[in-house]
């Protein structure tokens, strides 16, 4: 479930609950409902917290598979450049090939790496958000608990 729900799911609760006569904001608050909702917010949040870390696990894979790519292209245009040592002209061309090769392997594993990190960082700027999403309707909540008058 998403902690965004949650946070409207506990808020509604807070917004729900009965006022006492003469007592300001103080309120009566289901509290096993609002417990409830707290224990859903601590089984999401690690999940979220885990596609995080798969996301990173992931871009790391990307570029570690980049690598392995960029190692086999070198490896094959230096096996070619071997085989062609006779004939001068055809090793300079495998040469100027192998050094295309690599810039445009090197070019794909920067493009890989930072649109991956990209990726992360926006998923762990949602993950932030929302987490400071939740802090909020906490404190709301436990402001309200306590009679605090609402900002």
């Amino acid at each position: 479930m998403d902690v965004l729900v949650l946070i409207d799911r506990l808020e509604e609760l807070v917004e729900e609950a009965r006022s006492f006569p003469g007592f300001g904001n103080t309120a009566m608050v289901d509290r096993d409902a609002a417990f409830d909702v707290i224990d859903q917010m601590r089984q999401t949040i690690p999940e979220e917290l885990k596609q995080a870390r798969w996301i990173v696990k992931e871009r790391q894979a990307m570029l570690d598979e980049a690598r392995s790519e960029s190692d086999r292209i070198v490896r094959q245009a230096q096996e070619e450049a071997e085989k062609m040592v006779s004939e001068e002209q055809i090793l300079k061309r495998a040469e100027q090939r192998g050094a295309e090769i690599m810039e445009d392997a090197r070019r794909r594993e920067r493009e890989i790496r930072l649109g991956a990190e990209d990726y992360a960082d926006d998923v762990l700027a949602s993950l932030e958000d929302n987490l400071g999403r939740l802090l909020e309707a906490v404190q709301r909540g436990r402001s309200q608990l306590q009679g605090a008058p609402e900002e």
